[in-house]
This record gives C-alpha cells, sequence and structure tokens, in this order.
C-alpha cells in the first residue's frame, strides 16, 4: 500500500464499537429512568426471539501491562474476590427485577482486567448466581479471556463444565524485548500449554490477540508471532494496532518512550505482513481487525450475514440487548447506552444502596438509530445500502459527498442506493465510518480522544 494513503488517512478515529461515540453522549440530560425504559422496551421486543447479552467486567490484575487500556485494579490481594462478586451478583438482582419474565441468556462474556484472576470456586459462584435468575436461549455461547500465565487447566475444566466453550488467550508479541516493553513476560510455552488445554477439554473455539505497532516491535517480529501462531492454528484472532492514548490512560502506556514506537509506515508493512501470513495459513478476515478459519462459527456468521459488533467485540450472532455488569461495564439497549461508574469505590457504594450504578449514557434518535445502522453494515460487512431509509437520512447527500475522494482512491465503490468498501479500502474502514459520523463532523473534540487509524 503506498505510503501517500496512509498518511492522507492517519488520523485519530473512533473504533465505532458504539454509535454515537462515547465522547458524544449525552451526559447532562443522561436520565437513568429513561434507560430502564429503553432496556424493559428492548427486553420486551427481545428476550423470547433473540435472547440476552451478558459483559461482565472482572477488573483485577496481578499485574499492570503497559499496552492496556481497559478499566483494572492492579493487586495481588486476592480477597477481594468474594466482595466483588457478591456485588455483581446483586447488580444483575437489580436488573432481573425491572422485567416482567426471566432473561433469556443467550451470551455471556467474561473481560476485564483478568477474569482467571478469580479461583476456579468464585467464577463457578458467579456463573450459577447469574443462571438461577434465568433461562437460556437456544444455541447459546458462554466464553471467557485468560491469561496464559494465570489459567490454568482447573479454570478450563470448571468454566466449560458451567456451559463455555470459547476462550480468547492475550498473545500480543512473543518477542521478550517488546514483552518487556509492554510488562507481559509470557512465553510460546505458556500459550501452547493453555490452547492444547482447552482443545483436549473441548472447547470448540480457541482465540489469541496478536498486537502490531508496540513498542520496540519490528517487521521481523510480526513475523515470528504470527508463525508460531500458525504453529497452534486458533480457530480465530484479533489481529489489531496498539491504540497509544496515554494522555487518557494516564502512566500505563507511559513505560516507554514515543520514540519506542514503530512509524506508521512500519505499522502498515506489520499489519499487510501479517494478513498476508494469515490468508496463507487459511484465516479469513471477518470485519475490522478479526480473522476466523472457515470451520468457526464467526466465519460462519459472514456468511449468514449474522455477524454483529457491540462492545463485546465481534460476535456470531445478535441480541438486541446487552447488559454490562460489574464496574466501568457498558449496557446497551440498542435504544440507548448506558455505563457504570469506573471507580470500584462508588460501584459498591451504588449497589449497597440498590442502585444500580450507571453514571452516563445517552438515549439514540432517529437519526443517531439510522446512521449506526449503516456504521454496524460497514463495520460487519463492509457494505451499506440506504434504499429504505434514505428519505429520513436528509444528510446521505453531504455523507457520500465525503466519500468521493475514497472513491476515488479505490477504497470503496458507490451506486445509487449502496456502498461497498474494496479489498484495498478493508484497513480505512474507519475512516469510512467517519464520513457517516455526523456528530464528529459536527464538533471534532476539543481534545484528542480517539487513537490513530493507521
Amino acid at each position: 500500500m503506498k505510503n501517500s494513503l496512509i498518511n492522507k488517512y492517519n488520523v485519530a478515529g473512533p473504533r465505532y464499537t458504539s454509535y454515537p461515540t462515547v465522547p458524544y453522549w449525552d451526559i447532562n440530560t443522561f436520565s437513568s429512568k429513561k434507560w430502564k425504559e429503553s432496556l424493559i422496551k428492548s427486553f420486551n421486543e427481545s428476550n423470547q426471539t433473540e435472547g440476552l447479552s451478558l459483559y461482565l467486567h472482572l477488573p483485577f490484575c496481578e499485574s499492570l501491562c503497559t499496552f492496556c487500556g481497559c478499566n483494572k485494579r492492579i493487586t495481588k490481594r486476592h480477597e477481594v474476590e468474594s466482595p466483588y462478586i457478591t456485588a455483581v451478583l446483586k447488580e444483575w438482582d437489580l436488573y432481573c427485577k425491572l422485567f416482567d419474565t426471566k432473561p433469556n441468556i443467550k451470551e455471556i462474556h467474561l473481560g476485564g482486567g483478568t477474569p482467571t484472576f478469580f479461583s476456579t470456586d468464585n467464577l463457578k459462584r458467579l456463573i450459577e448466581g447469574l443462571l438461577k435468575r434465568a433461562t437460556l436461549a437456544e444455541g447459546y455461547e458462554f466464553s471467557f479471556e485468560g491469561h496464559p500465565n494465570n489459567t490454568t487447566k482447573e479454570h478450563l475444566q470448571t468454566l466449560y463444565d458451567l456451559g463455555f466453550r470459547r476462550v480468547s488467550f492475550g498473545v500480543q508479541d512473543y518477542n521478550k524485548t517488546v514483552q518487556i516493553a509492554i510488562h507481559r513476560i509470557q512465553p510460546f510455552e505458556n500459550v501452547k500449554r493453555v490452547t492444547e488445554q482447552a482443545r483436549e477439554i473441548g472447547y470448540t473455539s480457541v482465540s489469541h490477540d496478536i498486537i502490531f505497532g508496540l513498542p520496540f516491535q519490528t517487521i521481523e517480529h510480526v513475523q515470528e508471532t504470527i508463525n508460531k501462531t500458525k504453529e497452534l492454528m486458533p480457530d480465530r484472532l484479533a489481529f489489531y494496532s496498539y491504540a497509544h492514548v496515554p494522555w487518557i490512560k494516564g502512566n500505563g502506556q507511559r513505560g516507554f518512550k514515543e520514540e519506542d514506537l514503530p512509524t506508521p509506515e512500519t505499522k502498515r508493512r506489520q499489519y499487510e505482513l501479517g494478513k498476508e501470513l494469515l490468508a496463507e495459513a487459511g484465516f479469513v478476515e471477518i470485519g475490522m481487525d478479526h480473522f476466523a478459519l472457515k470451520s468457526d462459527s464467526l466465519y460462519k456468521s459472514i456468511e449468514q450475514q449474522k455477524l454483529h459488533r457491540n462492545f463485546m467485540g465481534y460476535t456470531a450472532s445478535k441480541t438486541q440487548a446487552m447488559i454490562g455488569l460489574g464496574v466501568s461495564s457498558i449496557s446497551d439497549s440498542w435504544y440507548g447506552f448506558a455505563q457504570n461508574v469506573k471507580s470500584l469505590e462508588e460501584y459498591y457504594h451504588l449497589i449497597d444502596e440498590n442502585i444500580i450504578p450507571i453514571y452516563r449514557g445517552h438515549i439514540l434518535n432517529d437519526i443517531d438509530l439510522t446512521i449506526r445502522k449503516h456504521i454496524l453494515n460497514l463495520m460487519c460487512q463492509f457494505y451499506t445500502s440506504w434504499n429504505s431509509d434514505a428519505q429520513y437520512f436528509k444528510e446521505l447527500p453531504e455523507v457520500l459527498k465525503k466519500l468521493e475522494e475514497m472513491e476515488t482512491d479505490g477504497l470503496l465503490e458507490i451506486n445509487s442506493t449502496s456502498l461497498q468498501v474494496t479489498e484495498k479500502g478493508k484497513p480505512f474502514v474507519r475512516n469510512i465510518c467517519m464520513a457517516f459520523d455526523l456528530l464528529l463532523q459536527e464538533k471534532m473534540p476539543e481534545t484528542q480522544l480517539f487513537s490513530m487509524t493507521i
């Protein structure tokens, strides 16, 4: 790919896990009452037909990884586990009281932090506590993120027995220099062990996360990491750019100097090489930064046009409503978003007061819903059409005009009623979505809130 395209389109931009994106949520007028009403509406519309997704944020880690942008609490004190699970189960109970019928759970995802920080007994108490108040939807899917260094065979077996069939392991990079810089010393042998153990137990989908653009990371390091990954052949993987946003995440991303990071040109070459190697190994690009073997459910969801994207990432099926439990978790009713407080102490306080611990969010209007649909289509299918809603989307001509230059550059193809992202344009899908983002066009944030798109 020519450097001129990289230079031209390498700007700060959202990753579009939501629309409107978080900086444009109307916090001042956000109403907990309206949020609950939107969730109840969504639940009544979709609980029996689609089911409900649950995201649980488990924030504790024993050490700080300096590439990480997640909300976490660093501690070696494992006595924090039980009170946290008690609070999460009480939060779930507060939500269940909003509904007239039992939630029908389609998806559960354990994220973090480090879910495998928790003991197997506490994880079992957590999942069994959730399921006591719910039924299970047909074809339900449970997944969790595991740290290869502390995920034990007991973790894998316990969660498998509770219904989990998908696990994701954070690899990042196998080079020792890079690992030291990001404070994530993790030998290949540990990843190999947990990957093989998961398969022996019966997990049907094992995923690895690989990051390019890390400090001191060379093109050769990326090649070495992917070659080692090919030895294990995970069913799916995320291959994504390190988001360097220390002005947001604080000192946790200041463990190295700016000049230690690869240039945008090197990052793009890392991405192109990685993508080429993955294709040679049989991985197919699924949406933005995600790849899967043809045997994996994520690939099959593309064929069936069921791929979905939300705050849990890409999922193989859609649920209209997703509830986030735990500190900083985000919920999505489709008609609105709500985020929990980020302070653990405030989270505990609100739960003790029997208050659902949300502090900000956004209720979507009709134009928000229309734009959200198009951005979701682009992120999941690299395609969108507007024949059915053009009359409600009066800004469409303005959006298409903004895309003309990208079409000239060969990144997309536009006809009278639809847009198709080309193979050349896939790395720039965030830039394409930005043209639809009317709020971003109206007012760019005064400070840089987003990572660079390249």
